[in-house]
């Protein structure tokens, strides 16, 4: 994996983006900010979203972009295809060139990781 530098803000990091990378994060960020997020920055080298805690992430990489729920084990109801992994509840949704997600339902998964940060906390407690 190569070292880069991090965006300097998450604008700069969706500047940095071109193609297919681009448009899914563009859509997927602007669901998510829809959705009532305020908190948002660049941790770990992408877009990080926080409501009482961290409540879900954005990363491009170079064949995938990642949309990821630190309760995303909770959504599933919403969101068939996020798949349960690594620390906490997290489940992530894959997002090759041509896969999509429809708007609306990004911003229920927002909605949804908001009011489960709001109700139990921080999940990394």
């Amino acid at each position: 994996m190569k070292k880069t530098i991090p965006a300097a803000s998450p604008d700069a990091y969706v500047a940095a983006l071109d193609g297919w990378r681009r448009a899914v994060v563009e859509s997927l960020r602007k669901a998510v900010l829809a959705a009532g997020a305020k908190d948002e920055r660049i941790k770990w080298g992408h877009l990080v979203y926080f409501s009482n805690g961290p409540m879900l992430l954005i990363r491009a990489e170079e064949q995938r972009v990642l949309f990821g729920f630190w309760r995303g084990q909770r959504l599933r109801e919403v969101e068939p295809r996020l798949k349960p992994g690594g620390k906490y509840e997290m489940a992530t949704l894959d997002l090759s060139e041509g896969d999509t997600i429809p708007a609306a339902r990004a911003k229920r998964l927002a909605q949804a990781a908001i009011a489960l940060n709001r109700e139990l906390g921080d999940p990394t407690d």
